[in-house]
């Protein structure tokens, strides 16, 4: 049964080669005072600052830059941007990279009027923001996290060996945000194959959750099968816009709060690879593909009837003759089979992770109760080790 649920997300989209060519006009509404948050200086390298740093001027904009924003922001990074967003009086925030660069920017945001300090408010007692909020645009470089167009944003204290995301509310989700495939376009494979599972997983965290027959579910079924297509295009010719375009758009309503509505949603396969990223600082989407197998088949057992319908439904598999659990664990295989094509790590071991680090993560894990089976402590300890 559908569940009653509100939905609303505020943030306007520009997507297409010319969407830059609205920016300007994005930032006339907001104050003088801009802060420019990118990433590891590729934005510089393929024209992108350039190109943003001139529209900054041609607006009349006093800019401060926080460049260097990790993969994996961490504590030190955040309080690193605050201090720098309160020196500047920030009007405005203008994050250009990628997701990580996206939800280091919404947690600046929430962080530069707030009186406490932002981790222990924010990652460690999950409260929202009860201070002015600084508005946040996003110019997107890669895709994968949906934080374009949601209110997630996660940090890593590797002090406390602690990954932790928090899904703030409407008010803090990107004002606006600029989608040009292009600029998608000088990532590296590994990385545009891990952002293509890290999408993948944000439908999977929504889908295998709560009642079948829902609307919600069908969206998610021709997102994953649209995903698919693209990326078997993408991987053989990263430069094909059109594969390039539907990834891009995919990824953001994967996780823009739609395809939730009225789901429970899972979310553990992201709770055990963000634990295991506090750890190894390994890539998001491969620390996803690293679990997400051990993970999907010890929880079949316990939503047979929904994994039967994602190989049907997803995968194509006929169901002539097999039983729900036969279909349900060849729709698996069929997953396994595309993710080494894409060449996704599918192990640990090789993202750094070590037996001796196993009781550790399993610590750092949140457990949530949205899926088919809640887990205890041994069970993730069991899956992590599977997943060596």
């Amino acid at each position: 049964m559908l569940g009653n649920f509100s939905y609303h997300n505020p943030t306007k989209l520009y997507f297409g080669e010319n969407a830059i060519s609205f920016l300007k006009d994005e930032l006339t509404q907001y104050g003088k005072n801009v802060l420019l948050v990118y990433g590891g200086g590729s934005v510089r390298k393929n024209g992108i600052y350039d190109e943003i740093t001139a529209i900054l001027k041609e607006c009349g904009k006093n800019v401060a830059e926080v460049s260097g924003v990790m993969p994996n922001p961490t504590a030190e990074k955040l309080r690193e941007g605050v201090k720098t967003a309160k020196a500047h009086q920030t009007d405005f925030i203008l994050a250009v990279g990628g997701g990580s660069v996206c939800d280091y920017s919404k947690a600046v945001s929430v962080s530069v009027h707030c009186d406490e300090d932002p981790w222990e408010k924010y990652y460690a007692r999950f409260e929202e923001p009860d201070c002015e909020i600084v508005p946040v645009g996003c110019v997107l470089t890669m895709a994968g996290t949906g934080s374009e167009m949601n209110g997630g944003s996660v940090i890593t204290n590797h002090e406390q060996h602690l990954k932790i995301g928090h899904v703030f509310g409407d008010n803090v989700m990107p004002k606006f945000s600029i989608l040009n495939p292009r600029y998608t376009m000088t990532l590296p494979k590994y990385q545009m194959c891990a952002g293509i599972y890290d999408i993948m997983n944000h439908i999977c965290e929504q889908y295998f959750s709560g009642e079948d027959d829902n609307t919600s579910d069908y969206i998610s079924e021709g997102l994953m099968r649209g995903l698919i297509h693209a990326s078997r295009i993408a991987v053989q010719d990263p430069q094909d816009y059109e594969a390039r375009s539907n990834i891009m758009w995919t990824a953001t309503w994967a996780l823009n709060t739609l395809v939730s509505r009225g789901k429970s949603t899972d979310w553990m396969v992201h709770m055990l690879g963000q634990a295991v990223g506090a750890y190894t600082d390994a890539t998001h989407g491969m620390t996803l593909a690293a679990v997400s197998l051990p993970y999907y088949r010890y929880i079949l057992p316990y939503g047979t009837k929904k994994f039967a319908r994602f190989a049907k439904e997803v995968w194509g598999i006929d169901p002539a003759g097999k039983t729900d659990e036969q279909l349900a664990n060849a729709g698996l295989d069929a997953m396994e089979s595309w993710m080494k094509e894409l060449g996704l790590v599918l192990n640990l071991t090789e993202l750094g992770a070590t037996p001796d680090m196993i009781e550790g993560i399993a610590d750092a894990t949140l457990i949530l109760n949205g899926g088919y089976k809640v887990l205890n402590r041994d069970e993730i300890v069991q899956i992590l080790k599977a997943s060596l």
